[in-house]
Parts: structure tokens; sequence; C-alpha cells
């Protein structure tokens, strides 16, 4: 850690970095809206002010207490004050100050996948930011204790207090196993307002006792040492109640008064506290209301040199929306852009030129020399190289009996300990509290369940226990509550680890399905930055009978074909299951890799009916079709139609086709276990895409095209534009509306997806 307290000369040299930086970020906005050329008219957009009000916080953090093995992640709309201390720092090229939200430029917010410069997280979506590092401190710890060189260091996030609306940052900070997470700080950047006014109560007292409720170290700076100096003279102790007691807004528009203005409002008619403005000159009175702890570097210093690595921090500074901007404290500063003019006057006040906005300082000046240190203090050494893992394609069982889709989940798990140790134990699975319904029992009795020290398993002993959960620091499964937003954050750190420390995990997450959608936008936020995971989704779709509508998913079958970074899979066997599951844990933890989803099911399944060539070669042909996509599974001697059935529902349809022979309509089946990749390959053909299309032409052969019915448990629409692939008359069956309880039979009814329902189909799209 830096030292914690600084000399006169070090502050003076540590304010000019701040007004330089001030300067950068509010440049970097006015460049992208005022100077850059913009044909369209279309609002570039940018925040000023949401940026100035952590510019003293950020100065301090980089330039004297930040250290190599730090992570920060920086809220969305301070972007640009993360681009200039790049810049000033030699991590970012000038030519690409100007380039804010322009395209190939600056992202609008902190982004690791696409910004010039370095960014530790990716930040954008409100309360996704602000959590991941409670994750990525979970994620190296779990590599450290696996005996990784992750190494240690600080967790920062720097939140904005309207992120405290956000729902996914209490369930974060609530997760029982976050409380020993010392590691964790948060800069909570209260400038009392949102987007679009003074928030009237910001409820700071009750948040305060919400972080501690939950462990954490909470810290509080809300006035600087002017102001601190002055509550000690006569006449302090009133102006301390006076701002203490004035609601937000008022004290917002004092902030755009002028002094006279002042003199007359701030008293509110306390003699003792005219007797104390009536001796301040204007400079003073006008510097003491806007005196907030988060602006005061020496406070910011206090501060920081007190945080505690024992439990969690958070610290509640105090700010100025707009601190130093002609806009500062205006109720619609969010988004509001300076003048021309203002923009000239700041210039001037911060010793800078609006007609060379980037220049750096003098070569030898100890702002320079500040800044070339602190950029030696901070460089971190190169990222190891990524090992490559060495997975199995095809464990070589072929699966009979009755089994699930579900339940084959866990046992190739368990089989990949035996086939692949090495690439086994970078295998990481996280559940929020259902492992056991999910079928992961016997993957966890296996490895064990993952804790940062060893608990003792009071029931080890019990003979009626059958799934043991031994803690323990070499345990390879993570349990959290029942907080699916969580789980999706903890896999996208998890994911990350390869590009973080050169170190891959392979991160599985499993929740039941109806549920997907719920974690699906920091999922998807996690796969933006560069996260690499699989999320299973089970039981799911109406299959889940007994279950009723609230826990029957419809929707989630076409997330595949519409998420970015990610392949999705539905297979309808035990041994699809294993060939898809294998080539997703192949795709992760390495550049370029993507992210998988599948949906399992609870049904059983005669697993005879996948009907899994024995000839060595036709066996791998089988593989790479499902793993692509699709395979032909019935093949008609004179087919009429094809029907094409995904995941539970293939069952039904493999009956609907011996039926339909018994009555002259001869069917081919195919299976599909990918509709994305499928319409991957679809474009492909069309030249859009740099995907590969073979899979068309063997499960979809031109020669056998013959009218279409499709079937799944889920929307229709998802193999809808199956029917493009040769351009035939089609009929898509599958579920539009919410389901209901009962047996299977009736509730496949109830849809239109039973085998009685898909021959109607076929004979009408025939006839």
């Amino acid at each position: 850690m830096t030292q914690a307290s600084a000399t006169d000369r070090e502050t003076g040299t540590l304010a000019a970095i701040e007004r330089r930086v001030l300067w950068l970020a509010t440049a970097i906005v006015h460049q992208a809206n005022r100077v850059r050329p913009n044909p369209s008219g279309l609002k570039v957009g940018g925040h000023q002010a949401s940026c100035a009000s952590l510019v003293s916080i950020m100065t301090s953090l980089w330039f004297r207490h930040l250290r190599p093995e730090d992570r920060v992640s920086v809220k969305p709309h301070a972007s640009p004050v993360l681009h200039a201390i790049n810049y000033l720092l030699g991590e970012l090229d000038e030519a690409y100050l100007p380039t804010l939200r322009e395209f190939g430029g600056l992202q609008s917010y902190p982004s690791r996948a696409k910004d010039p410069d370095p960014v530790d997280y990716s930040t954008g979506s409100v309360g996704i930011g602000a959590t991941a590092p409670i994750w990525g401190a979970l994620a190296r710890r779990y590599l450290t204790t696996r005996g990784s060189s992750a190494g240690t260091g600080r967790q920062y996030s720097l939140v904005g207090d309207a992120e405290l609306d956000e729902g996914a940052i209490w369930e974060a900070i609530l997760d029982p196993g976050v409380a020993e997470l010392g590691e964790i700080v948060w800069i909570v950047d209260l400038n009392r307002q949102s987007l679009d006014r003074v928030v009237p109560n910001i409820a700071a007292g009750r948040l305060q006792g919400m972080f501690d409720a939950a462990g954490w170290q909470v810290l509080t700076l809300k006035y600087g040492r002017l102001l601190e100096e002055l509550f000690t003279r006569p006449g302090g102790a009133e102006l301390r109640a006076r701002i203490d007691a004035m609601p937000n807004p008022e004290y917002q528009r004092l902030l755009r008064c002028d002094a006279a203005q002042l003199r007359d409002r701030l008293p509110a008619g306390n003699a003792a506290l005219a007797a104390l403005v009536a001796s301040l000159d204007d400079e003073t009175l006008l510097a003491a209301i806007r005196n907030l702890g988060g602006h005061d570097l020496g406070s910011l210093d206090e501060v920081f040199a007190s945080i505690s690595d024992s439990r969690p921090t958070v610290i509640f500074c105090y700010t100025v929306k707009g601190r130093g901007l002609p806009t500062q404290g205006h109720p619609q500063n969010h988004s509001s852009l300076l003048t021309v003019a203002q923009m000239e006057e700041l210039a001037s006040s911060l010793g800078t030129d609006l007609a060379s906005p980037w220049e750096g300082f003098a070569s030898g000046s100890p702002e320079a020399v500040l800044c070339t240190e602190v950029a030696s203090r901070l460089r971190r050494p190169d990222i190891p190289s990524v090992p490559s893992l060495e997975l199995p394609v095809d464990i070589g069982r072929t699966p009979s009996g009755t089994a699930t889709t579900q339940a084959a989940l866990g046992r190739v798990l368990l089989d990949l300990t035996r086939e692949a140790p090495e690439a086994a134990k970078r295998v990481v699975t996280v559940s929020p509290d259902v492992s056991s319904t999910t079928n992961l029992g016997g993957w966890v009795n296996k490895v064990g369940v993952w804790s940062a020290t060893e608990r003792r398993d009071w029931f080890e002993d019990d003979p009626e226990t059958i799934m043991h959960w031994r803690e323990k620091p070499t345990g390879q499964h993570v349990e959290l509550g029942i907080a699916e937003t969580n789980l999706v954050g903890l896999l996208g750190e998890l994911g990350a680890t390869w590009s973080r420390w050169g170190e891959p995990l392979l991160p599985i997450g499993v929740m039941y399905d109806p549920f997907v959608e719920r974690a699906l936008e920091p999922w998807s936020f996690g796969i933006y930055a560069g996260g690499q995971s699989i999320l299973i989704g089970t039981p799911s779709g109406v299959t889940l009978a007994p279950e009723g509508g609230a826990h029957q998913s419809i929707t989630t079958p076409s997330i595949g074909i519409e998420q970015p970074g990610c392949v999705s899979y539905e297979p309808a066997f035990a041994i699809d299951t294993e060939w898809t599951l294998l080539a997703a844990l192949g795709r992760l933890g390495k550049p370029g890799g993507t992210s998988s989803y599948f949906r399992l099911s609870t049904r059983p399944v005669d697993q005879t009916l996948a009907d899994v060539p024995t000839d060595p070669a036709a066996r791998e042909r089988r593989r790479r079709q499902a793993v692509a996509g699709a395979y032909l599974l019935r093949r008609a001697s004179s087919p009429a139609v094809t029907l094409a059935a995904m995941g539970a529902l293939v069952p039904d349809t493999l009956a609907a086709a011996v039926r339909l022979a018994q009555v002259g309509v001869e069917a081919d089946v195919v299976c599909v276990t990918s509709p994305g990749l499928l319409f991957e390959a679809l474009q492909a053909r069309s030249g859009r895409g740099g995907a590969e299309s073979w899979i068309l032409d063997q499960a979809f052969p031109a020669s056998r095209a013959k009218p279409l019915v499709t079937v799944l448990d889920g929307h229709p629409h998802t193999l809808a534009f199956l029917a493009g692939i040769n351009r035939v008359p089609s009929v898509a069956l599958g579920v539009t509306g919410f389901g209901q309880s009962g047996s299977l039979e009736d509730v496949y009814r109830h849809h239109g997806i039973d085998t009685d329902a898909i021959i109607r189909a076929a004979l009408d799209v025939v006839s």
C-alpha cells in the first residue's frame, strides 16, 4: 500500500492532476458531441456531470492507493475519467481521446472486450458491473485455493448511489459467502442525483444499516476538512445541524447560489449560524458549501487508510454531481453538455486550452514525474499463455435402458474425472441451492463443495444421508443462495480467469430452466465481458407437467438463436447430451471461445430410440452431426413428409412416424440438437456469417426435401425457420400458452404437441 498521508507539496501535485483529469474527462465528451463531425445529427451523448463527481475519488485511488494486483469496476457514466487517467499513465494513445462512442473508438461504458486501454470490469448494465468484483474475488480465491498464482489484491467497485436501487446488488450483498471476502471495497458516489431528478431522500442511514447488517465495514466520508474546521468555530454546530437536516433538493439549490444568495438562504433565521456565515469571505463561503468529503483529497487519504481487509467495506462518499463544472448541482445535469463558451471558461480556470485539449504535463514537472512513477507502480506482469486442455469428444459408452438428459449431465461429469482427470480438475459447477434436484448429487459427492476453509460434515456418519456436503478448499462445486443473478455473475467471472490470470476454468451453472430468463441479462453481460461458461436449464418446458404453468418454460429454446457468443443445445438422448456437453467444454477458456446454454429434461426416454450406429465411423459421423445441430434419426424408404423434433418430444415424433407409415405416409425424422447452429448454417449458405453449412446437406438433404412438421416443447417459432432450408410447406407445433398441471399426456394434448397432433399436422401438410 502506498503511504496514507501526503505532504502539502504532494497534495498540490495531486490536485493539479485532479484538475487535469476533470478537464480531460469533460473534453472527451465535448469532442464527441461538439467537435467531431456528426452528419446524421443523432445524439452522441456522454455524462460530464457524472464524471465530475468521481474525479477526486478516482484520482486519489489511482495515484495514491491502487496496487497492480487490485482491480476496479468503474461506474458506467464515469468511463471518460478512466480513459483520462489511462491517458495520463501512458496506457491510452492520444488518438483515441476524440473517439468516445465512435465506431471502433472508446466505448460508451467501460468494456474489457472493446476498449483499447486497460479495463478491469465491463460495466453499463446497472447493478451488474458493481457486483462483478464480488464474483471476481470469489473466482480468484477459488483459483488460489487450488494452487494457482492468481495472487491477492482488493476488488473495488465505484458505484453511483442511484445504482443501489438495483435488486441484483442486494442479492449479491446478502449471499452468506460474501461477508468473508475482505478484499471487497465499494465506494458509493453519493451525489444524491439520478437521471431525472435530485433524489428527495437518499436514506443514507438506512443503506448504511443494510450493509452493516450484512457484515460489511461501513465508512462514511461526508464533509471535507474545510467544513470540519468550520464546525469547530462558534456557530459551527448549528452549521452542521443545518446541512445535516436540509433535504437533498435544498442542498443542491444552494450549490447554484452566489455568495450573496448563500448568506441569505443558509442561516435560515439562526443567529449563531448567521454570525458564522458573516465572518467568512465570499471565496471561503462558496468553497465551504461544496466541501464534501468525496472531493477532499486529504480526507480520501484518511478513509482509504482505514479500510480493514478482514471483511467487505463500503465507503459512502458524499459528492457533488458536476463538481467543478458550470452545471454542478443542477437537477437536470445528468447528460447535459457544456457549451463552447462554458468549455472555454473551464479551460481557463483549469489552466488548459480548448484548442489543444490533450496537451500533457511539461516534461520534468512534478505532475509528469508522478504520472511516470504511478504508471511504473501499477504495471502488471504479462498474463501467462493459456494452456490447452485435452478433452475427449466421445467417452465411448452407448447408453441403454431408460434415462433422462438431466441425469446424463451428472454421468458425463463423473465420466470426465476418469477419462480426462486433468481437464476435470478445471470443471467447477455452480448452483443456486438446486444441486440435488438437478442431478448433481453424484458429482458433488465425488469432488466436494468448495469453501475457502474446511468445514466439518456433521452428517458424514449418518447412514441415511445420500448426498454428502463436504466443504473444503479442494471442492469443485460452489453453492449459492437462491439468486440466479448471483449464479450467472459468478459464472461470468469464473469464465474469465483464463484472460485475467492465464488459468482457464470450465464453469457450469445449473438452474431451473424457467428462471433462465431471469438470469439471462446478467449472463449475457458476462459473455460480453469475456466470460465463457455453460448455463444449464433443467428441468424444462411443459414436460415438467405436474409443476404447473409457473415452472414451465416456453420461450427459452430460442435463446440459442438470439444470444451472441453462445451455442445452445437441447439434446433428446443421453448420448447426445454427452457429445454436445464435451463439445461445449472444449469451447471454453481460450481466445475465441464461446459460452453454451443447455436445456435438459426430466422425461425418462428409452435410449434405444437413439439408434446409435455400431460402426465406429458411422458413430463418429452421428456425433459430428449432433454437435453441429441435427441428424437424420429415422430414414424412410420413400418419405412424404419430414418431422423435425427437438428434446423431450423426439419419442412422440418417432411414434407418430410409425403410425403415419401404417396409413401409407412415410416420414423422415430429424432430431434437432441446436436450432441456433442450424440457423447460422442457413445464414452462411446465403453468404451471411462465417459458419459452415454442411450440416444442412446432411440433416436436410435437398434430395429428400418434403413438406415439414416441426415440434418442440417450447415456442414453435424456434424451429419454424427450418422450412426455409429447402423452401417447403410447413407446420410448426409448440407451446404458445401458459401450461397447466396434469399428466404428461394431458398437458401435451392440451398444447397440441402430442403424437396425435403431430400426425394430424403431417397429414395436413401433405394433403
